[in-house]
This record gives C-alpha cells, structure tokens and sequence, in this order.
C-alpha cells in the first residue's frame, strides 16, 4: 500500500513524502532506518493511490528521459548527493506518473538498494545497456561521468529522430494534400462533368469514362474507403505502439530497396553506439554484445551478434565476423578490427558510431531533397492527368462545332 507520512530528519528539518509499504509499521521502521522521525503516517486516499505509484510498465518517453539524465548528471557533476539530485528532479517534473517513477527510485536508494537495481522496476524506461552503464558508474565511482555519457548518447537519439521526422513531415503533408486534392475532384468536381456530358450527349474516351466510374462508386460507397483509411490509421497506430510490431516493420524496412541501406546504417549506428560505450564502461564484451543485441529487434542484424559470440567464444576475434558479413562496410570492419589489434576496441566501435550518424543525417536530407520533388511531379501528373480526362470531351465539342 502507499502511505503518506510527515518525518523529521536528523537535522530537524521537516520531510513529508510517500512510502510502499505493505503496512505502517514496516514503513515506520524503513523510515526508522533512513534516519527518519515518523510523526504522521497514513494510507493514501484511493482516489490518489492511482497517481502514486508508476506501473512497471511505465515507459518514459525520449524527451523527459533526456531530460531526467541530463539535469542528474549536472547535479552529481556539481557535487550534490544522488538522492537529493533526484528529489530535486522530482520537483520539476509535471507528471504524476513520472513523478511516482522517480519517488520509487528514492525510496529504493534510501532502502539501501544501488540505482541500477531501483532502475529494474522500469524496464520499459531504462534498458539493460541504460542499466549497465550505471551499474559501472556505480561500481567504479564515476557515476556523474557515466550519467553525463548516458545524457550524450540519448540527446544524439533525439536529435537524429527530429531530423527524420522533420524529413518525413513535407513529403507526407504533399501527399495528404495530393490525395485530398484527387479525392475532392473526383467527389464534387467530376459529377458535374458528368451531367454535363449526358446532356451535350457527346461520346466519351475509355480515360473519361473510367474517371466517370471511379467518381460514381466513390459518391455511392464513400464509407467503404473511408472506413478502410480509419482501419488502417488505427491499425498502424497499434502497430508501431506495440514491440513486435516494431520489430516486424524493422524488418519489413530492411527488405525494401529504397529503405534497406538507411534502415541498416541507423540500426548499425545504434548498436555501435551502445556496444562502444559499454566496452568503454569496463563492461565485459560478451555482457556489452549482449545487451547490444537486445536493443535491435531486426533478425539479421541479431543472428549478426549470435555468430559473434560464437566467435568469441571459440577464440576468434570481432572483426573477423564483420569482415565477413554482407551487410556491414568494410571500412568500418577494419576500423573495429584495427582497434582490436591494439587494444582499443571500445573508441574504435564508438568511432565508426560517429562516421554512421554523421554520414546518416547527410543520407536523410539527400532522401528528402529526392522525395520532395518526386511527389510534386506526381501529383501534377495525377491531377493533370484527370484535368484532360475531363476536357477531352469538351475539346471534341468544340472542334465539331467548329
């Protein structure tokens, strides 16, 4: 249950918080235990209760995740203890949910219980690699260092996700306008050419005629479509909210021609990332390949890290692997491989990361400048294509009037 009490501390400063406790008197004696003075304790009303504590299946978007791992680095980097740099974090957090996240880490760390292990609450927030970094943080007292890392490595995710959605917005807001342009002609524009056509009584070509039908089944069945664009909105919407339809649509993107080198380079680009800063952490390879492979959900790229380990454990090397897969560049094999020659596997993996993002954002903005004009002039041919379908009726009219 969740307890609300009002505390005194050592000092004789005022603390009042909420505890999980499954009753007053355990709460008491962990609070006991932190120093603390109980002079009230209360189970919190049930209408509060739902707001107090942050289900395990919370999951932090991007944004406030940056957010929480950047200000803690900043405040353990500046001297401050981890439990007051939390609280102070706490207090500028707007939700409650994320607000009662950060009031279970509190109480575990006041528990006695080291912040990986309060983080294990929340897998869908902090990942293993996540996790991993600040247990080494933790285990090597470089906390603030790691944490700064971790906030490097999550500001780099979301810059490279604006940049695609910001290259993803033009295009789909011409294709919405393309599609609602046809729609409209061929709903309201057309049938009046229609009745236009009946009356002059003049004969119409095979392209008139099919334009003629589409619009008069449209007119009739409109729901139809309608419908079917809801279904599909809706179903695309669980699709990507759901782990393995993320995975599904990984994969189905590194099969398409036009997206499998970009998809490739950005999953490559992420692992890099992950596996190079957790080498560097002092975390053993086959743990830090390990928690690597976890975080892609694309079956080529996993089956990739299964003959790597393998590999390894019969003794052969890292580069060796890449240098002989199909889909990794051998620029940057023989970078990792050069690094493993010399005892700098970790910068190595962490430089190729760097050639990936940098090379990446120049291939996302080469795709945009392509797609942008590409849809442009499809949709002057779709749009011109019905505009002379429908006057080529006219045009023999006039040319027998004539």
């Amino acid at each position: 249950m969740n307890l609300s009490y009002e505390a005194v501390d050592a000092a004789g400063s005022a603390v009042a918080d909420v505890i999980d406790a499954t009753d007053a008197a355990e709460a008491i004696e962990r609070l006991r235990r932190r120093g603390l003075f109980v002079k009230k304790i209360s189970e919190v009303e049930a209408a509060k209760a739902t707001t107090a504590r942050a289900p395990a299946t919370l999951k932090l978007p991007l944004k406030p995740l940056v957010f929480l791992t950047r200000q803690l680095a900043i405040l353990l980097k500046a001297g401050s203890a981890l439990v007051p740099a939390l609280q102070v974090i706490r207090r500028q957090l707007k939700k409650p949910a994320h607000e009662a996240m950060l009031r279970s880490l509190i109480n575990d760390l006041e528990d006695g219980l080291p912040l990986a292990d309060a983080m294990r609450k929340f897998p869908e927030t902090f990942d293993p690699a996540y996790r991993a970094v600040v247990a080494a943080g933790e285990a090597s007292a470089t906390l603030p260092a790691m944490m700064e890392r971790l906030a490097s490595i999550l500001v780099r995710r979301r810059a490279l996700r604006n940049k695609i959605l910001g290259a993803m917005t033009y295009p789909l807001v011409l294709l919405v306008m393309s599609i609602n342009v046809v729609c409209g002609m061929m709903m309201f524009v057309v049938p009046r050419f229609a009745g236009m056509f009946k009356t002059i009584g003049v004969e119409i070509p095979w392209s008139t005629q099919f334009l003629l039908n589409v619009s008069g089944w449209l007119e009739q069945y409109w729901a139809i479509p309608a419908g079917a664009a809801i279904v599909l909105g809706v179903g695309l919407f669980l699709l990507l909210g759901s782990k393995p339809g993320r995975r599904v649509l990984v994969n189905v993107q590194t099969e398409i021609p036009l997206m499998k080198r970009l998809t490739g380079r950005l999953i490559q680009a992420r692992i890099y990332r992950t596996l190079g800063t957790l080498i560097e952490c002092r975390v053993g390879v086959l743990d830090a390949l390990e928690l690597s492979r976890e975080i892609t959900g694309n079956r080529r790229f996993r089956r990739l890290f299964d003959d790597i380990v393998e590999a390894l454990t019969s003794g052969d090397r890292i580069s060796s692997v890449l240098l002989r897969s199909d889909f990794i560049e051998p620029s940057l094999a023989y970078s990792i491989q050069t690094g493993e020659e010399n005892g700098a596997l970790g910068p190595s993996i962490s430089y190729c990361a760097d050639i990936l993002e940098e090379e990446n954002a120049e291939l996302i903005a080469a795709m945009t400048r392509l797609v942008e004009p590409m849809i442009l002039v499809v949709m002057g041919v779709v749009v011109g294509g019905v505009a002379i379908s429908l006057f080529l009726p006219l045009f023999d009219v006039t040319a027998a009037l004539g």
